[in-house]
């Protein structure tokens, strides 16, 4: 069997693979399915400092190979997840990595500094609108980027911070630098495209908020060349997420650099997906005469 452990910013994970943030909740619920003490880390629901509704419903709509959501970051707040979740994840001994967002820098700051040294990471959701700044969202600037980076490190003395990047901008390598530059300890990308459903009969977009974030298998080659392009534009280490199915998505992002990945949509699709990825991400390993998963990070070769 291959050697599947990584490390990131000091951080031991037993495998590369991640629960991505909005896909897994807390792990409570697929714990009941099978042990989640197998995959690599769980990036938790996305958090505010307080509770919040989500947006109204229908939220959810499926497309070929992709699903569209506009949940609108519903969740217990984070002093719910301390006081209730925190302790279930760590007795696991999964990287634990807390997703959070904030209506200003101000917010990410207070959340940061909540939850610093109480987890493994601390993961920045930046395609959250600014409300003091028009409603713009902090990821699609690089100098907003860079700012809300900057106040949400300052918070952190103890915990890393990773910065999750949106793919709806203008250049991936400049805000990934503008992340590093920040001081983000490493990156994750890519979050969800934006993206609409119709109901031809109604005529009307069927979500409600009338656009959403596009995620599932369909949006892999877009994911794939952004997180090709963050590696190869940062020294800090990078996690790929963005249609990842099965193990060979896993050796595919891998090779294009990112140290670990996230998986989310496999999830809705099939429950047991994540032990099935790491299985058959230690197959292909096994069958190529590789015995550590580290040996193919950033070995892809261009044409």
């Amino acid at each position: 069997m291959s050697e599947l452990s990584v490390k990131l910013c000091g951080v031991s994970l037993r495998n590369p693979v991640i629960a991505a943030s909005g896909t897994f909740g807390f792990g409570r619920e697929y714990d009941e399915v099978y042990d989640i003490s197998v995959i690599g880390g769980v990036s938790t629901k996305g958090m505010t400092l307080a509770p919040r509704a989500g947006n109204p419903v229908p939220r959810i709509a499926e497309g070929d190979s992709v699903i569209l959501n506009a949940v609108g970051l519903q969740n217990p707040g984070v002093e719910h997840f301390i006081k209730h979740d925190l302790q279930f994840l760590k007795d696991k001994g999964v990287a634990v990595i807390a997703n959070v967002a904030g209506r200003s820098f101000d917010e990410y700051g207070e959340i940061c500094g909540r939850l610093d040294g109480l987890v493994d990471f601390v993961e920045l959701n930046i395609s959250c609108p600014n409300v003091k700044a028009g409603g713009m969202a902090f990821g699609i600037k690089p100098e907003s980027i860079r700012e809300v980076t900057r106040v949400a490190k300052s918070a952190l003395k103890r915990t890393p911070l990773m910065v999750k990047l949106s793919p709806n901008v203008e250049s991936i390598p400049v805000n990934a630098q503008a992340a590093q530059n920040g001081g983000a300890d490493c990156i994750s990308l890519i979050n969800t495209l934006t993206g609409m459903a119709v109901d031809i009969e109604r005529r009307k977009p069927i979500i409600a908020n009338n656009t959403g974030g596009v995620s599932g298998a369909g949006i892999k080659p877009v994911a794939l060349r952004m997180v090709y392009e963050a590696a190869h534009s940062v020294e800090v280490p990078v996690i790929g997420m963005g249609g990842i199915t099965c193990g060979k998505d896993v050796i595919a992002f891998m090779m294009a650099g990112a140290r670990a990945v996230q998986v989310g949509t496999a999830n809705f699709t099939d429950v047991y997906a994540m032990p099935r990825i790491i299985r058959e991400t230690n197959d292909w390993l096994d069958g190529h005469g590789i015995a550590d998963v580290n040996e193919i990070v950033n070995t892809l070769r261009l044409n």
